[in-house]
């Protein structure tokens, strides 16, 4: 239901229900229905004193059908018939013509628009979705770059398997996701893969092992940057490390400092994202004894200076119960408050902004 065309309460302004929905007065005011075309009086047309008699508009479509011109379009056929001396009518007057005739269009074979369908994964668990991308890592050699593949446990962030390579094809792709669902033991049908569309995720040989190993493939919109968050998002945290090299000597150099990167974030690194735990924490489940240890240690606080904590005893947080990506919550959600004016107050309440 279209939320411009309910009725608006007379209790809430029309300035306070565009804020809350994040429109402008000027959007609202453009989508408002406008009289049917049927609707409208009729203007009776008077004939143009210059306008091309009924004999002339025949010529000229006939000439634009002969064989010699139907398949150059009106610019062309103007400009020749001008070099041989010959004047029908005006290129603009060309084309009215012929689209009266539906003869406007395009006639070579195109490829239809694509429509890709948003991907949307749910993981509550580790091992239920991993996502993963290949970085470029500059080299000292100048145009020289070596390929980092590294695969992420969406649920816990924890780096599953990583490999440093000279090339990027699928036949290294193949081998990383083989290797890494061996190592962690993934059953038949129980692992959604997401990642981007590049050569080495789409390839027919990688695809078909993926069907082999049970393994759902979700692969990114094309031209989309944010449907694949988490992998950037490590790729990021990766490259802005105090001791990242801006470009690495060699490969074993490499190799040696992802080595001790990878090891550094999964074992040391304070996540933000699972509530400033570290991934193999969340990866293994040992962060729920943590979590006790440090509720505890709140609560001592708490009793020792309840002064000092404003807003109540104090909680440690837990890791989120599921993570997404391109959460349909937020859909639904704007589907329910367009179709329903009044809710509007509730948004308010809830602190929210349309």
């Amino acid at each position: 239901m279209n939320l411009l065309k309910t009725e608006r309460p007379s209790t809430i302004s029309l300035r306070a229900g565009c804020q809350a929905l994040a429109l402008s007065r000027a959007s609202y005011y453009r989508r408002q229905e406008k009289p049917k075309r049927e609707d409208v009086p009729a203007v009776e047309r008077r004939p143009v004193a210059n306008a091309l008699s009924s004999t002339e508009r025949q010529n000229v479509k006939a000439l634009l059908n002969s064989e010699q011109y139907r398949d150059q379009p009106p610019a062309e056929i103007y400009a020749k018939l001008l070099s041989e001396g010959r004047y029908y009518c005006s290129v603009s007057t060309m084309y009215r013509l012929l689209r009266e005739g539906k003869q406007v269009g395009e006639r070579r074979n195109q490829r239809p628009s694509q429509h890709h369908a948003i991907p949307r994964l749910r993981a509550t668990r580790p091992n239920e979705v991993w996502t993963w991308d290949i970085s470029k890592i500059p080299t000292r050699q100048r145009g020289v770059y070596l390929n980092l593949y590294v695969v992420l446990d969406l649920y816990s962030r924890f780096i599953v398997a990583w490999m440093l390579s000279r090339k990027e094809n699928s036949t290294l792709s193949k081998q990383l996701i083989s290797e890494a669902a061996s190592r962690y033991q993934v059953g038949l049908g129980e692992l959604t893969l997401h990642q981007d569309r590049g050569a080495p995720m789409t390839a027919r040989g990688y695809l078909d092992l993926m069907a082999e190993l049970e393994i759902t493939c979700s692969h990114s919109r094309p031209r989309v940057s944010n449907d694949n968050p988490y992998s950037e998002s490590q790729f990021k945290t990766l490259k802005q490390q105090p001791d990242y090299p801006d470009r690495f000597e060699s490969v074993d150099q490499a190799r040696n400092w992802f080595s001790d990167y990878v090891d550094w974030y999964n074992f040391h690194h304070q996540h933000r994202g699972i509530a400033w735990f570290t991934p193999e924490q969340v990866f293994t489940g040992r962060y729920q004894r943590l979590h006790a240890t440090r509720d505890r240690t709140l609560l001592a606080a708490y009793e020792r200076h309840p002064e000092r904590f404003i807003n109540g005893r104090p909680q440690a947080k837990l890791p989120p119960a599921e993570v997404w990506i391109n959460p349909a919550v937020a859909d639904e959600a704007s589907e329910s408050l367009a179709v329903n004016f009044p809710t509007l107050n509730y948004v308010k309440q809830q602190g929210g902004s349309g």
